[in-house]
Order: C-alpha cells, then structure tokens, then sequence
C-alpha cells in the first residue's frame, strides 16, 4: 500500500466533512495545498497522483515514471507532504471522503467515480495536436495520449476551477462543459506580483525555462532552441531554467555546448526568476503567463495573442474561491454563497512560498 496512512486528525467520531487533495508535481501540489489551507472547516487527507487497474502493474514497473504517477514526482510529491506535516492518506484508502480534490483528469482512478469530485486547473496546457482529436472522437482510447490537451474531458468531475476566461473559452471549445467550470483564478499563477519580492540574487538576465518534451514523447530539437534563444538574448547574460522532469545530464551538456557562458539551475522558483528576468524565452512552459502577467517582454511557442488572451485573473484570494466552489459542491449551492473576490469570511494565509523553492 505504500506510505502508511497518517490520518491521526481524522480519528474518533466524524465532526467535519473530509476532503481528499490528490497531488502531482511540485506546482500541482503547492496549488492544492494553497486550496487545503482555505478549508479548515474540513478534515483532510493528502496523496500522491496514482492510479489503479493495469495502471498500477505499469506503475510499479517503473513504466509510468515520466508521469506524476511515478518516479521522482511520486517521491518529491511525499516529501513535500511530509516536511509540511500533512496528513497522508495514499490512495485514499484510509478513510472515506465526502471530496475528492484533484490536479488532474486524464487518468481516472475508481475512488472518482464514487464521490463529488473538484478539479482544479494546474497551469497551461497542451496545444491540440492529432491526439487530440483521436481521444476526443473515440472515447475508449486513453485521454493521456494527448497530454495536458485532454484536460477536463473526463467530464468525472462536479466543477472544474479555472484560472481565467480565456482558459474557460479554451476549455469549452475542446469540449468541456461551461456548465461545470467556475473561473476562480489558480493559486500559483493569479498572484504574479507576489513573485516580485524575492531573495534570487540575479537581475536583468535573460531567462530560458525548458521544456520536458522529449521525456513526454514530443519532438524537440533542443539545439536549434538554445541556439534562437541565444540570438534573442542579444548580448544579456543567460540564465537557464530546467524542467523538473527532464534529464539533467543530457540537458546540461547540451546547454554547455550551445550557451557555454550561461547560469543553469535544477531547482529554485522559476517564477522569482521570470520575476527578475528582462527577457523570457519558453516554449510550452507555463512561466510565460507568469511572464505576461508581470509585463515581462516574452517570447514562445505559442502564439502571443492567445497567450494574452489565457492570462489567468490576478487575485489574491484564488484558493478562497476554489475553496468556496469546495464547500457548494459539499453542502449544495443554496448553502455556500459564493463570495467576491477579496471578500468573505475563508482568507489564504500568506502564499507557500518556501515550498516553490
């Protein structure tokens, strides 16, 4: 079963409702944790992404470690839950649950199917490609094929909370159901200007956040990459950003060879860093609506325009909102008013910094 369950604030008779957070990378898991923190008025258990079925064979094959199912995710993703002594319940197989609050929909695990499910958006996602539409029109084929392009299209969710208008017009257009999704901002990305004040000691670089593509199964040629960000830099010092999820060794090698002068970091908030950045060059990475948000000059693979169009709401009151979408699906809407952003009685303690280091 893994990590026993740690579930002590749960024992004796049931005085709250409880709620599930079903975790994932490190931005999935610090969102939700955000989210956690706003419903006090719940006892809570935490758990790695995971999966069940055949699933679960692959998993513990290590065939499933590119994903946040397995491998360095799965281990990050109890460490983290651990050093912030949160309550750890894996599988969710040590109590039952009145919520199931998850990052993820392409893989669909029994216990949502059997309990109000929230889903909250974990940053950008993947542009539509032959996948896509292959998943879309034949259901039976596997929604992970697609990547982060299926996101939402499980339709095994009561809401979906969404970090702005631009990403509810993008959602509805691949097919989810505007009738399930709230707009409510997304922790990590709807307070950009609290990135600002930060300790990272560099300044006025210009920044290159990666991408995991290769490890997806994506093409990427990451020479040809470095090589336009390079010409973009136009003599600014460089500071490279690696995907946690991507191959160190061979990422570091190539930036050496293509960007021998540049500054490469591992680990660190890549979102201080777009912070203190003068130029950002991504390609698929979530950091340039960070970018954008901060009026950063930004280049990447998508197009700027939709870029500008899927800012996600600024407000510093995100997990408020989704924690409030919690309690309706929970209670009923007649009985969770939603409140405006900024107001109401369930306030965020400060964001989790330490936890983006």
């Amino acid at each position: 079963m893994g990590v026993p369950w740690s579930g002590a604030i749960f024992a004796g008779r049931k005085a709250k409702p409880r709620a599930l957070f079903i975790c994932g990378s490190r931005n999935q898991t610090t969102q939700l944790h955000q989210v956690a923190r706003s419903m006090p008025d719940f006892d809570q258990g935490f758990s790695p992404y995971f999966v069940t079925g055949a699933y679960e064979w692959a998993r513990e094959l290590g065939a499933l470690d590119f994903t946040i199912a397995g491998g360095h995710w799965r281990d990050e993703c109890l460490e983290y839950l651990r050093s912030n002594n949160l309550p750890i319940d894996v599988r969710g197989q040590g109590h039952e649950y009145d919520l199931v609050v998850t990052c993820q929909d392409l893989f669909v695990s029994d216990l949502l199917k059997t309990k109000p499910v929230v889903l909250v958006q974990e940053g950008m996602v993947d542009p539509v490609n032959v996948w896509f539409h292959l998943v879309r029109r034949f259901k039976l084929l596997p929604r992970w094929l697609a990547g982060t392009s299926a996101t939402g299209l499980s339709d095994c969710y009561d809401r979906f909370c969404v970090a702005g208008k631009g990403f509810l017009d993008l959602f509805a257009a691949r097919g989810v159901r505007r009738d399930k999704m709230v707009v409510t901002g997304i922790p990590n990305f709807s307070n950009c200007e609290v990135y600002r004040s930060n300790d990272f000691p560099h300044r006025d670089y210009a920044l290159i956040c990666t991408s995991d593509s290769r490890e997806t199964f994506k093409f990427h040629n990451r020479r040809a990459f470095l090589r336009h960000a390079l010409r973009l830099a136009d003599g600014r010092d460089i500071i490279v950003k690696l995907h946690p999820n991507e191959r160190f060794d061979r990422a570091i090698a190539e930036i050496h060879e293509v960007l021998p002068g540049a500054r490469i970091f591992t680990r660190g908030s890549a979102e201080e860093m777009v912070a203190n950045c003068d130029l950002l060059v991504t390609e698929w990475s979530s950091t340039a609506l960070v970018g954008l948000a901060l009026n950063k000059q930004v280049h990447s693979s998508f197009r700027l325009d939709e870029l500008r169009r899927l800012i996600p709401m600024q407000t510093p009151t995100a997990a408020d909102s989704i924690a409030q979408v919690c309690r309706q699906v929970v209670m009923g809407p007649a009985s969770v008013p939603v409140a405006a952003h900024g107001e109401g009685p369930f306030r965020s303690e400060q964001p989790i910094r330490e936890a983006l280091a």
